[in-house]
């Protein structure tokens, strides 16, 4: 039973994530220069490359509440979306999504000027949910404290505009371009898996309404 637990990825993940979280945090409070050799600073990138994967894995120390929900909202979506696609391709969305996100938040750094560091798995995430937002469209689900049913598709969505609009605001730092580019990446990956394997994504897609 064991075995098969720690054989899901999205489990892994979340270890993996809890992990660097913690070891990071309690290196910060003796020595806070440490994030900024983790986080991703646009204007720093190509000094810092590294930064593109360890940016994907950190949370922000003070604020527990922004890796608890990105951990909830992983294993929400990630276990389903592995039992779907497979263990290979789940892998291989969840950092191309993370890095994409992380591309388009540099790039936007070059035509706003904006230059935050950013830290969380927040991209990555959103791809599988963009995965699913075409896999799965019309699945019901809950999202953030909104106690109504609504499709997958229109959920992902919405949590996308709700985060922009609360980053507006309220003035909080939040990465929405990682979120945009891995919402992005999970869509396009989607849309080509289910152009592949269109009579299987066509009956997954008509099991869960």
């Amino acid at each position: 039973m064991r075995s098969n637990f720690l054989n899901s990825w999205t489990i892994r993940l979340v270890i993996i994530n809890f992990l660097f979280f913690l070891l990071a945090s309690v290196v910060y409070f003796v020595y806070p220069g440490i994030i900024g050799l983790i986080a991703l600073q646009p204007s720093k990138f190509l000094s810092m490359p590294w930064t593109i994967i360890t940016s994907m894995f950190m949370h922000a120390p003070t604020f527990p509440v922004h890796i608890l929900a990105n951990m909830f909202s992983l294993l929400f979506l990630g276990s389903f979306l592995e039992r779907l696609i497979g263990k290979k391709r789940y892998l291989f969305i969840y950092f191309l999504g993370g890095i994409l996100g992380s591309a388009l938040y540099i790039l936007n750094f070059y035509i706003s000027g904006v230059d935050t560091p950013a830290i969380g798995a927040s991209g990555a995430i959103f791809a599988l949910g963009g995965m699913l937002a075409v896999i799965t469209p019309r699945m019901p689900v809950y999202i953030m404290f909104i106690p109504v049913a609504m499709p997958m598709w229109f959920g992902v969505i919405l949590s996308l505009a709700l985060l922009w609009i609360l980053s507006l605001a309220a003035g909080l730092p939040i990465g929405n371009w990682a979120h945009l580019g891995g919402l992005v990446a999970g869509v396009l990956y989607a849309l080509y898996l289910r152009r592949k394997y269109k009579r299987r994504f066509d009956m997954i897609s008509n099991h869960f309404r």
